[in-house]
Parts: structure tokens; C-alpha cells; sequence
């Protein structure tokens, strides 16, 4: 009984162990920056939605100066998940979880202000991407990761980089950028619907005249000889209604804005975080309106990062249900138990032997006194083997209830009780038989004498 405790309170204590373990929130930290960014905005949106909405996941924001940093604590283990550019040195085990967003490379370059006597519409004098060399371009956001893909368009296009100089402006600089002489075109890398990219756009109309959208025709060869980027084309009046900014659709490069994890985090965790940030994604639009462009990365594509297991077995369908995780678990612990109640079993057995032994010695006893009943000379002899019988009946009655002697056991000493029942019986019979024999001759005897 004892050893069937112990194994229960294992058991329940183990259950309980895994139910707690299965259950308890995951908390997540995530690098992103910096600090006011359109990112961090995001991020603590979804950590407040995590918190609210959910108990499977947290996250723990970890606030970077940009990237740039959130990727390196990405690669020293620090953090769990980081928000960067699909076009930043990446970590060698990053793999892709969920697209922030797709950032779309605008490049315009200013037609001039018209004079005031001039009827002549003004003409931009740079009219294609080859046409850069020798020209000075603004870019707003001073990541390298732009000037970088600056330079990966202008060797497309043909024109040598070297020969483009390259200023970068912050995101608060537009106005300065806008009013610079110096700059004959201009760059911003992000959505369509950036608020700052427009006013980028209309403060250079206002102080240089409208704009020219340079389409970037290598936009497929660059995608095939860079898979991260992506070619893709800027729709009509996306920028202005009236005029058209652009008055057409422009062939253009995009990159991906991404969620990036370890590779060795859990596939369910990574799973469980991906289901929860779709479907609480509504109410973080509501926070920061940026989070209607989270969308699913694309397993299929032969993306040179690739996406994490968790995120794509939620995506393709192929997800693992709890059986299918721990089964093998399942079936070791059925084993497991399997083998203690043998273990338990065997050791019961083995403690009982000497009440076994002695259940054994009872039965031969009760077999040898059959013999001695068979002899017996008197009611009184039968009397105290019967007694002797009943103490031995209750000390094998006592063995059973203890568990030392099975069921099996004890019925082949119901047999051996049974025979000397029997026994006595015949020979308390014949002892009775035995008795009336004389009264019987002497009755005879007087019978024949009076005849």
C-alpha cells in the first residue's frame, strides 16, 4: 500500500508539473529601436495587447538605439526576437517570423520652379537612374542600410556608384533637405503610406518644383541577384491625389521589415506567438496604426532568410498537435509505470516469501494430519486437529488480506481443507459406527439366549 502511494503521489506530482509547465505564460524579450521610432511604437503596442488579451505569451521590450543593436543582442543571446531590415547583416541562426512591413524605395528627382514669365512647364534634368552619376542625392534616415541599397540600384542601373555623392538626412531633417540647392535628387525607403515619405515628397515640390519618379527598370535583376529585396511597383496617385503623385505606375525594390528569431527558440513557442499576433493584431491597429501592415512571411519563396519553423507550421498548416509533440512522452511514461508496477510487484513477492514459505508448510501440515485423521482413535483427537486446523485457516486468511499469498494460493488450500474435512467427517463416522457395534452384539446375543 505504501509503495502504491508513493508511486500515485509521483504520478500526480509529475502531472501536475507538466500541467503547470504547459500553462504558465512564455514571456518573450524583444529588441527593437529606437526609442519613438515607428518599431518601438509597435512593439509596446503588441506587448500591451499580449498582456491584456492573452495568457500564452508576454513580451519584454528591450529598447536599442536602432537595428543595428537589436540584431547584435539578437546574436548574443540577449534577446529572444529583434525588429530589423531584411537588408542588415542578420545573425547567422535569424530566421523570419512576421513582416512588420514592406518598405518601397522612392527615388524622385525636382523639375525646377517655373519663372514667373515662363509659360514653358520645367523639365527635371534628371530623368532615369543612370542618370545620378555625377549628382548629389538626399536620403532620408541616416541607416547605412540605405546609402547601401542606393548603391546596389545604381550599379543595376549602370551608373557608377562612386560617382553619386550621397548625403543622409534624420527623419526630422525634411525641410532642410527640402530647401538644400545641393541635392539634385532624393530618396526615402518605406511605405507607401508614410507620412513621411509624402511630406518629404511635397516639401521638395513646394521649394523645388514637382517631382519626377525615377522608375528603377532593374528592379527584377536586382531581386534575382539579392533575394532580399523584392521588385514591385509604386500605383498612381499614391502620394497626391491632384496633381498625380506619380502619374503612373513606377517599377521600384522593396525590402522586408522584419520579426526575426532565433533559430533554436521552441517551434511551439515561436508557433504560440505568431497565432497570438494575428489575432490580437486588430487591437493593436488601434494603438499603432502601423500594424495593418504585419503580415505572413512567404514559405515558399527561396528567400535567403528563411522563415522559422514555428511561424511556417502555422502558416502551411502543418502545425504538430499536442499528441503528435508528446506521444512518445506518453507511451515512455505508460512503459515507466508499466515497469515500477512490475518492479512493485516482484518486490512484494519477494518480501512475502517467508509467509509463502510458511502458507506451504501449513498446506503439507493439513495434507499430513489427513493421515493422522484417517487413524485417529477418538472424537476427542479429531477434535484437536480441527483446532489446530482452524488457527492455521486464520493465519493463511490473515497472509491473504496482507497480499502475501494470491488468490490462486489460497483456493489450492481450500482444496486441501476440503479433503480434511472430508476426512474427519469419514472418520467421525466410523468412530459412531464403531461405538455401536457391541450394544448391537449384546442385544443379539440376548436375543438368541431368550430364544
Amino acid at each position: 500500500m505504501l509503495l502504491a502511494l508513493a508511486v500515485g503521489f509521483l504520478v500526480f506530482g509529475a502531472a501536475a508539473g507538466a500541467l503547470y509547465y504547459a500553462l504558465r505564460p512564455v514571456t518573450l524579450r524583444i529588441a527593437v529601436g529606437p526609442p519613438g521610432s515607428d518599431d518601438h511604437k509597435l512593439i509596446e503596442a503588441a506587448a500591451e495587447a499580449f498582456a491584456s488579451e492573452s495568457r500564452t505569451v508576454r513580451l519584454s521590450l528591450i529598447t536599442t538605439d536602432g537595428a543595428v543593436e537589436a540584431l547584435a543582442l539578437l546574436r548574443a543571446g540577449k534577446a529572444n526576437l529583434a525588429v530589423g531590415r531584411g537588408d542588415l547583416e542578420m545573425p547567422a541562426d535569424a530566421q523570419a517570423v512576421a513582416i512588420v512591413r514592406k518598405n518601397f524605395v522612392v527615388l524622385w528627382s525636382p523639375s525646377g520652379l517655373a519663372g514667373k514669365s515662363s509659360k514653358r512647364k520645367p523639365a527635371a534634368k534628371i530623368k532615369e537612374v543612370g542618370d545620378l552619376a555625377g549628382h548629389r542625392v538626399g536620403v532620408i534616415g541616416r541607416t547605412p542600410a540605405n546609402a547601401a541599397l542606393l548603391r546596389v540600384i545604381l550599379s543595376a542601373s549602370g551608373a557608377e556608384a562612386d560617382k553619386v555623392a550621397v548625403t543622409q538626412f534624420g527623419t526630422d531633417q525634411i525641410e532642410a533637405m527640402a530647401r538644400d540647392p545641393t541635392l539634385d535628387a532624393f530618396m526615402a525607403v518605406g511605405p507607401l503610406d508614410s507620412k513621411i515619405t509624402s511630406d518629404a515628397i511635397a516639401a521638395t515640390a513646394r521649394g523645388r518644383g514637382e517631382p519626377k519618379f525615377l522608375a528603377i527598370d532593374a528592379s527584377e535583376a536586382i531581386a534575382l541577384k539579392h533575394p532580399r529585396y523584392e521588385s514591385e511597383e509604386i500605383p498612381p496617385s499614391v502620394f497626391n491625389a491632384d496633381p498625380a503623385w506619380p502619374d503612373d505606375k513606377v517599377e521600384t525594390v522593396s525590402v522586408n521589415h522584419l520579426i526575426v528569431a532565433q533559430k533554436a527558440l521552441s517551434e511551439t513557442t515561436v508557433a504560440t506567438f505568431f497565432r497570438q499576433l494575428f489575432a490580437v493584431r486588430q487591437v493593436i491597429a488601434r494603438r499603432a496604426p502601423g500594424a495593418a501592415h504585419i503580415t505572413k512571411p512567404d514559405t515558399e519563396k527561396d528567400a535567403e532568410l528563411p522563415v522559422h519553423r514555428g511561424a511556417a507550421a502555422v502558416i502551411d498548416g502543418t502545425e504538430r498537435t499536442f499528441l503528435d509533440r508528446y506521444g512518445d512522452y506518453f507511451w515512455f511514461a505508460l512503459l515507466l509505470l508499466s515497469g515500477i508496477g512490475s518492479a512493485g510487484a516482484w518486490l512484494r513477492h519477494y518480501l512475502n516469501r517467508d509467509e509463502r514459505d510458511e502458507n506451504i508448510s501449513h498446506r503439507k501440515r493439513i495434507l499430513a494430519m489427513v493421515s493422522g485423521v484417517r487413524t485417529a482413535e477418538s472424537n476427542q483427537k479429531l477434535l484437536a486437529m480441527q483446532r489446530e486446523v482452524d488457527a492455521i485457516i486464520s493465519e493463511a486468511l490473515a497472509c491473504y488480506d496482507d497480499g502475501a499469498i494470491e488468490e490462486e494460493e489460497l483456493a489450492a488450500f481450500g482444496l486441501v481443507l476440503e479433503l480434511f474435512n472430508h476426512a474427519v467427517d469419514e472418520r467421525r463416522a466410523e468412530l459412531q459406527a464403531g461405538s455401536l457395534e457391541p450394544v448391537r452384539g449384546a442385544a443379539g446375543g440376548r436375543g438368541l439366549t431368550s430364544r
